[in-house]
């Protein structure tokens, strides 16, 4: 049965898609500005949301988690290559996650063991983002970063997908034939919104207003959930 389960992903969150490449880091960079740092951190951060992420879709038995899984879209090890340039081979000795880092990592391993299917939220969430946006991020990245070739971009990179359109239109076709039901649809629009937000949590705490970002984290995902709750009785 198909769903459009991908149509619906990508029409329930266009709101907090456009928020968070509005927040200020991703505007500026898109603009090409880029501070050192902030990149530094936000690597580090993306390093330990990656590994819980890929641990878990590993971990699990779920048929609809397992279906969309694909070694080719792994970040954790691409990451890590970076970091090693940007802050040497002892990089780990020295970088911890942040608190936005953390929430994020808290909420992949609550889904986790509770209700592995969600999982799918996050996946198309980074993964098809980075496959999307790949390309021009890695292209401002080396224009002001100015690493030497072939160091520090690594996470941009997808050796194992030369064609990432059609790389995307088969996920798509996959996540339309998901064996899911209408209630669990609306959690995974629910659960896609909500890590949207906890980007732009990461995002706003490398620039200092994270406290304002969490509490509009909290609200909103109260808001989804209710929201999701409403939706559901209606399809009893």
């Amino acid at each position: 049965m198909m769903t459009e389960l991908a149509i619906r992903l990508k029409e329930g969150t266009k709101e907090s898609h456009s928020a968070a490449e509005n927040t200020k880091f991703v505007a500026s960079f898109l603009r090409g500005v880029v501070d050192y740092e902030e990149y530094r951190k936000l690597l580090t951060n993306f390093y330990y949301v990656y590994d819980t992420m890929e641990q878990r879709i590993r971990e699990t038995e779920d048929p609809m988690v397992q279906a969309i899984k694909s070694e080719d879209l792994e970040r954790k090890e691409a990451i890590e290559r970076d970091l090693e340039y940007y802050y040497g081979p002892d990089w780990k000795d020295k970088q911890t996650p942040s608190e936005a880092c953390n929430t994020y990592c808290h909420r992949i391993n609550e889904i986790a063991e509770k209700d592995p299917y969600l999982l799918i939220a996050h996946h198309y969430t980074r993964y098809i983002g980075d496959l999307s946006g790949g390309k021009i991020l890695k292209e401002i990245a080396a224009r002001v970063l100015k690493p030497p070739v072939g160091k520090g971009l690594d996470f941009y990179e997808f050796p194992s997908i030369p064609n990432a359109k059609e790389f995307k239109n088969n996920y798509r076709a996959v996540l339309d034939n998901l064996d899911c039901d209408e209630q669990q649809i609306n959690a995974l629009i629910t659960e896609a919104n909500y890590a949207f937000r906890l980007n732009m949590y990461m995002f706003e705490e490398i620039q200092g207003s994270a406290s304002k970002s969490f509490l509009r984290l909290a609200i909103s995902y109260l808001g989804s959930f209710i929201s999701e709750m409403t939706v559901s009785k209606r399809y009893r």
